[in-house]
């Protein structure tokens, strides 16, 4: 059973997903301060910085924002070998110069947002993008007959010099499903380019926030039910959903909270420190750089043989990591430090654990060996949360 949770608390939206009554996502934003990513902004270019290829743009929001110069030029299919030969930054823009951007990663500490010319439209199948001219299809499709056949409605359907990414959920989807949503893409694009510019910079399109981009991610992943604690977020609910042209059961419930334990697993995320059931524990502390991850022995006295104790520990501590990455929505670089093991052969069930749990994550883990500090590195990217 997959319900999402959807309830607001001191001016904030609380978003969790649900599965078998236990907590694995879970989304936050504030009312007065929500998220940018994806919005699409008429900027000013303030500084150009040639040696960094880079410059900064006034997009009208609260921090200057930022641009590199790859994320100017022409976007191209990371999966051929050929890429466009990179130019120096001042021939692509200069101060004062209006430029049409996307957020792409929300601001970071002392970091501004990061911009990319290359727009994108999110929808139920597709991810439509104006300025590209290529079709990708998402690698959990693995029949290559399937991605072809994707390939070939998208083809016929996009106009001349556009591209998408066809998502995951496409598969096996029918031919007028496809087309209608490449359609109300092409239409949402046609509406942003038929703004009236009055001012510099100015937002000319909204992507809707965490809730928006979470409906549309979640509703064709045999989602059972959404939730709610009160009707505040029914109308927005039931308008996402028709716009997309997905149907999910909807109910009401003010009592929500006080099920499936889940005011419990929400509080649990407010400490650094989660207890294994074993009595080893592990800690996650955040840096500017990295997510570093220690595992600790803790009150786990095991068998007599150390190192079946310590193999033990960590592939509990595996399984916990890859739950707790994917419910607070860790993302960059991750650093785990195991308790040091010494054979080769337990080192990769280890990874074989961090492999496996890492599956159910809606993001990509990229897992990496161990290093000679036997340290683990991986790398995540984010779903929604404001870092």
């Amino acid at each position: 059973m997959r319900e999402l949770i959807i309830f607001n608390e001191n001016n904030k939206k609380t978003i969790a997903l649900l599965e078998n009554e236990e907590l694995v996502e879970k989304y936050e934003e504030d009312e007065n301060n929500k998220t940018i990513e994806g919005n699409i902004y008429v900027g000013k270019v303030q500084n150009v910085l040639v040696g960094l290829q880079s410059a900064f743009v006034n997009i009208g929001e609260k921090r200057t924002a930022f641009i590199h110069a790859k994320d100017i030029l022409p976007k191209v299919d990371v999966t051929k070998e050929v890429l466009e030969e990179e130019k120096p930054i001042n021939e692509l823009i200069k101060p004062g110069d209006p430029i049409i951007v996307e957020v792409k990663r929300e601001a970071v500490d002392k970091k501004g947002p990061r911009l990319s010319t290359h727009i994108s439209l999110s929808s139920r199948f597709i991810v439509f993008m104006p300025n590209a001219t290529f079709i990708t299809v998402s690698q959990k499709i693995e029949s290559e007959d399937e991605k072809n056949r994707l390939k070939n409605i998208a083809k016929k359907y996009l106009p001349e010099s556009t591209g998408a990414i066809i998502r995951t959920v496409a598969e096996n989807c029918k031919e007028s499903e496809l087309k209608e949503d490449i359609e109300k893409c092409i239409k949402r694009w046609e509406e942003i380019q038929s703004i009236s510019i009055d001012k510099i910079p100015q937002k000319i399109y909204d992507k809707g926030g965490i809730l928006k981009k979470t409906l549309i991610d979640l509703v064709d992943t045999k989602l059972d039910k959404i939730v709610l604690k009160d009707e505040e977020n029914l109308e927005l609910i039931k308008s996402i959903l028709n716009e997309i042209g997905a149907e999910v059961n909807i109910e009401v419930d003010a009592e929500i909270l006080r099920k499936y334990s889940l005011k419990k697993q929400l509080k649990s995320l407010e400490s650094n420190k989660i207890w294994l059931k074993s009595g080893a524990f592990i800690t996650i502390d955040k840096t500017e750089a990295l997510v570093a991850i220690d595992v600790n022995t803790g009150k786990y006295i095991g068998k007599k043989d150390v190192e079946q104790t310590i193999t033990s520990v960590n592939l509990e501590a595996a399984k916990e990591i890859c739950k707790q990455i994917r419910l607070r929505d860790i993302s960059g670089i991750i650093i785990i430090d195991f308790i040091d093991m010494h054979e080769e052969k337990d080192k990769q069930l280890v990874i074989d654990e961090i492999i496996k749990n890492s599956k159910k994550d809606r993001s990509k883990i990229q897992v990496e060996e161990f290093t000679k500090l036997n340290l683990m590195e991986l790398t995540r990217k984010h779903i929604n949360s404001k870092k």
